[in-house]
């Protein structure tokens, strides 16, 4: 597997610092996984452009459900009322379908005092750098990338949280909560929230966490391998049961399982190799090294022929599954017991 790109951090940086200076342009494009700070900054733009209690006369939305050209020249011809500029945002709307032409002539002679952007949430952002528009945003405009946040700013920025909720939370606790919930803010937000509440103490303990937190499935199912390695095939039959009782499709757990166990089989052969961390964070374009030190730890456990196996009968069994129309739950527990017997081998 080709290591992951970094994510390009430029136009991110230059919408900072259009903020600061109250420099902003003309034409954007937001998109991303982390809805969080897309939203945050979109915030940011609508005090800077439109204070003082104006935003119900000069901030204009439209979906892309109801977007045409004729209604978006409309919105762009209106002038700021008690303020100098006027703020479009249009939600889902695919800019490289329709009539790009049209827009691209819209798009190229925007008012000094528009600031239009559009917001891919439920869609995603897929440039064609063949088309003039393409080019006409790399000129005239700027492509906001919202990715994603490295470990090192995200553990700040949990710190931050519960520092605002008067509670404190160490590197390594704030890294667990990341592994258990997901690195993606807006749920991270809700669920530091929770923590918060719960936690009788001015410092927040992994027991808190584990206490209240709602657990995304990959660190539930990790959890189950976990239990293998350990030689618990009770706690690991155990967690299996929970996810069955929690209505997870047998079909996603193995889907999730998969990639953990070919995750797993890569830590095994980065050990072999004498690799470490960040050799794996590199294959599997890990943000966080806080997995891949726990997938390491567990490979340890395991012999190479094992993670290997594992992976075959993973993958058989999905074909089964798919194919047979055998019981899903019967065939993932019979997996489950496969692997936990075999451990050793």
């Amino acid at each position: 597997m080709p290591p992951k790109a970094k994510p390009d951090k430029a136009a991110l940086q230059k919408l900072k610092q259009d903020l600061k200076g109250n420099t902003l342009g003309q034409l954007y494009v937001f998109h991303g996984e982390e809805a969080y700070l897309r939203d945050f900054y979109l915030g940011e733009m609508k005090k800077k452009l439109l204070p003082g209690g104006v935003e119900a006369f000069n901030l204009h939305t439209l979906s892309g459900k109801e977007f045409d050209l004729k209604t978006l020249g409309q919105l762009v011809d209106c002038l700021p009322m008690m303020s100098q500029r006027t703020l479009i945002v249009v939600s889902d709307y695919d800019i490289y379908k329709g009539d790009k032409e049209g827009l691209t002539q819209l798009l190229s002679d925007l008012p000094e005092y528009v600031c239009l952007v559009f917001v891919y949430d439920l869609i995603e952002y897929k440039a064609d750098a063949r088309t003039k528009l393409a080019a006409l945003l790399k000129a005239k405009g700027s492509v906001v990338s919202f990715h994603r946040q490295e470990q090192g700013d995200l553990v700040d920025w949990i710190s931050r949280r519960f520092r605002a909720l008067d509670r404190d939370i160490g590197t390594e606790d704030a890294k667990y909560l990341m592994f258990l919930c997901g690195d993606l803010m807006n749920n991270l937000i809700s669920e530091i929230g929770k923590i918060g509440a719960y936690a009788k103490g001015h410092r927040v303990t992994r027991s808190d966490i584990d206490a209240v937190a709602t657990p995304q499935l990959d660190a539930v199912v990790f959890q189950m391998t976990d239990a293998i390695a350990a030689g618990n095939f009770d706690r690991a039959a155990g967690v299996l049961s929970d996810l069955y009782h929690m209505q997870e499709a047998p079909i996603k757990i193995l889907a999730v399982l998969g990639k953990q166990l070919r995750q797993l089989y890569s830590a095994r052969l980065a050990i072999e190799a004498k690799q470490g961390t960040a050799y794996l964070m590199e294959q599997w374009g890990m943000r966080s090294s806080y997995p891949a030190e726990r997938l390491m730890q567990s490979a340890r456990r395991f012999s190479l022929p094992w993670c290997r196996r594992a992976v075959i009968r993973c993958g058989e069994t999905d074909l089964a599954m798919k194919s047979t129309g055998a019981d899903g739950q019967e065939l993932l527990t019979g997996l489950l017991m496969e692997l936990a017997v075999k451990k050793g081998a």
